[in-house]
């Protein structure tokens, strides 16, 4: 989907995926000492809001101007401050070594697409700073509910961790794959109580944090 659909998908309901934060969000950045912080892609900024209400310095970023519309009139309702920009995972150039964490939350791509958001990233992060990149598993279509239905832009935590090794490798970096498996996450359905697999990887650059 390109941004003009996405725009059409968040006019279409408000908000499309609720105002909390992702289960994996909380889970994998809450013992991490507020710093700058990075969410790409992301959406209407119900992840951003929280870290930001946790007094991280949040910049976050999606190609859709409505989703980014919406998610500064969900920092202004809760008094969170973030800096939003219009900008795509693609070719968004941000700030080199400058993320003391990193978050890319349900950005799926086909996979050179994919390596190239990972690439700015990796390079967005600093020495100390943490990777966290959850995704829609290939297998949720068979074995799970919701998310995209398409295999080739579904997450794989293998090719995502050696994607993450390989462009670091790349840009001349250490980086520790602390984490990278599938992890069940449950979601309310018409017919009851059901189980989306997801996929979460996480990674840490080596260093002491400034």
């Amino acid at each position: 989907m390109d941004s003009d659909a996405w725009d059409e998908r968040y006019r279409a309901a408000e908000p499309v995926w609720g105002t909390a934060p992702n289960r994996f969000v909380v889970e994998q950045t809450g013992d991490l000492a507020p710093g700058r912080a990075l969410d790409v892609a992301a959406g209407e900024g119900r992840n951003a809001v929280w870290l930001a209400e946790r007094g991280w310095r949040v910049r976050a970023t999606d190609f859709s101007p409505v989703a980014v519309e919406r998610g500064r009139r969900l920092a202004a309702e809760r008094g969170a401050e973030v800096d939003w920009d219009v900008a795509d995972a693609r070719t968004d150039a941000p700030e080199p070594g400058g993320y003391d964490l990193v978050l890319l939350a349900y950005l799926h791509l086909p996979a050179e697409e994919r390596r190239r958001a990972l690439a700015g990233a990796v390079r967005a992060l600093a020495p100390g700073g943490r990777l966290v990149s959850i995704g829609h598993d290939r297998s949720n279509i068979e074995h799970g509910t919701g998310g995209p239905q398409e295999p080739s832009i579904l997450h794989d935590a293998a090719e995502i961790a050696a994607d993450l090794a390989a462009t670091a490798r790349d840009q001349g970096v250490a980086l520790d794959i602390g984490r990278a498996g599938t992890v069940l996450r449950p979601v309310r359905t018409e017919g009851g109580e059901a189980q989306a697999v997801d996929t979460l990887v996480v990674a840490e650059r080596p260093g002491e944090r400034s």
